[in-house]
């Protein structure tokens, strides 16, 4: 199935026969495998409808995996609160990283994406600047996407990878979303992602919504179309406690998405604000709550 239906035909495949688990944190049940796909013509935006999805704080995080950066004090003085489990002192002592400072969540995403294995100091840590260290790989991935607009010859080798065997120690969190790859087809640029490990109640309606936002940044950015969002689940799984609002949200019918407006072309990658963005005709059921996993 295609878009929504396709995610909400997933939840109701893991609650029906999902292989029970237990794991790092918690009880599960799991399917192996999985894919969805979204459209994202006519600026179509994948936010789910039968839940509301906190859409801006999607966004806010994304822009900070953009920008390379790893401090979560940034995303705290937003009030986003993703990452406020995994930068405590204690989370971080268990991952052995008793040389971070708090908050201080080492080469994750942003990291891996603009400064790929640029060596993590651990003296200054999220505070040091790393511009010019290390691979950009999302700058290189605009680059080829521009030379295979320009050529007209296909390519796909536009991939950007977060997990990095060299840096994972070094993490609070290893990447779950772990490597995404680029299509310039038809004019029509789409993305399609390899995740690791999806929380499919809470996280992977996020990892939808922030990956589209990318896809359609980099359209606009190197002057495309966005096509679609096709994303790709090695272990899906629901936690036993989202079983019930997870139920609740089936009995919703979902709306027609809503369309992404990105207001201007800014010259650098690194320009692009909040504010750059507009959700238009988002309409949505009520929020359904779900505890969140560290």
């Amino acid at each position: 199935m295609y878009g929504e239906l396709g995610y909400l035909n997933l939840v109701r495949q893991i609650i029906k026969s999902g292989v029970k688990e237990v794991g790092r944190n918690g009880t599960t049940y799991t399917n192996v495998g999985a894919m969805l796909k979204f459209s994202l013509e006519d600026n179509k935006i994948p936010l789910l409808t039968t839940k509301k999805l906190a859409w801006r704080v999607c966004l806010k995080e994304l822009l900070w995996f953009m920008n390379g950066d790893t401090n979560n004090k940034l995303l705290k003085e937003q009030n986003v609160k993703i990452w406020n489990g995994n930068g405590t002192r204690e989370f971080l002592d268990s991952r052995g990283l008793n040389y971070l400072k708090e908050d201080d969540l080492g080469p994750v995403y942003g990291h891996q994406w603009r400064f790929w294995n640029a060596p993590y100091n651990r003296e200054f840590g999220c505070l040091e600047n790393y511009r010019g260290k290390g691979i950009d790989q999302l700058q290189n991935v605009i680059n080829e996407i521009n030379k295979s607009k320009e050529s007209g010859e296909s390519s796909r080798r536009m991939i950007m990878s977060a997990w990095n065997p060299e840096q994972l120690d070094e993490m609070a969190l290893p990447p779950c979303h772990v490597l995404s790859q680029y299509h310039l087809v038809d004019n029509k640029l789409s993305c399609s992602l390899y995740q690791r490990s999806g929380d499919v109640g809470l996280g992977v309606p996020f990892n939808i919504a922030s990956y589209s936002f990318l896809t359609h940044l980099l359209a606009k950015h190197c002057g495309l179309e966005a096509g679609e969002f096709v994303h790709f689940i090695g272990n899906a799984h629901i936690y036993d406690d989202h079983i019930e609002p997870l139920n609740l949200q089936l009995e919703n019918e979902p709306y027609e998405f809503p369309s992404l407006e990105i207001k201007k072309k800014r010259e650098n990658i690194d320009d692009y604000e909040f504010d750059d963005f507009s959700i238009n005709n988002y309409k949505f059921h009520k929020i359904i709550k779900m505890d969140m996993r560290v």
